[in-house]
């Protein structure tokens, strides 16, 4: 298994990076809706020209198993960047075989190699094979003191 940094203006790797967001997207964890037409023609070009995103893809051969988009953030408490994974993606026939695994070890190489201080993701609580998942590759829910509880993901829409 490959697992690469994506370059946006290569044909294959956006046409895979597509493919796999529009699978996570039609998932019933990702909201169960195929890909916004916007995003189909959009997002690529959006994605090449945002400051501090990076996608990785996880391959065997040239099948796409698996997807992270990532947006540098700042972490002010401890005055250095991080990196916020936004999305990610394991194609249903890969699911158990370590593509997870592997992508997040790619992205924090990424984040140490950007100096990053660490690595955040949000996660549905129900979503429990994604849950377990992220607690193997070291990753806990966030609380400054337990004693005021853990910190929930919020949004409002513009």
């Amino acid at each position: 298994m490959d697992v690469v940094l994506v370059d946006y203006r290569d044909r294959k790797q956006a046409a895979d990076l597509l493919c796999l967001l529009d699978d996570y997207a039609r998932d019933p964890y990702g909201g169960g809706e195929p890909l916004p037409d916007i995003c189909r023609r959009e997002l690529i070009d959006r994605l090449a020209a945002f400051p501090g995103a990076f996608s990785i893809i996880a391959y065997r051969g040239e099948e796409p198993l698996g997807l992270t988009n990532c947006f540098m953030g700042f972490s002010t408490f401890l005055c250095k960047p991080l990196v916020n994974i936004h999305d990610v993606v394991v194609s249903e026939a890969a699911r158990g075989q370590g593509v997870c695994t592997l992508m997040l070890e790619k992205v924090a190489q990424e984040a140490r190699e950007r100096g990053c201080a660490k690595i955040t993701l949000e996660v549905l609580e129900k979503n429990h094979p994604a849950r377990a998942a992220y607690r193997k590759c070291g990753f806990r829910p966030y609380a400054l003191d337990e004693e005021y509880g853990q910190a929930e993901f919020w949004q409002r829409y513009l």
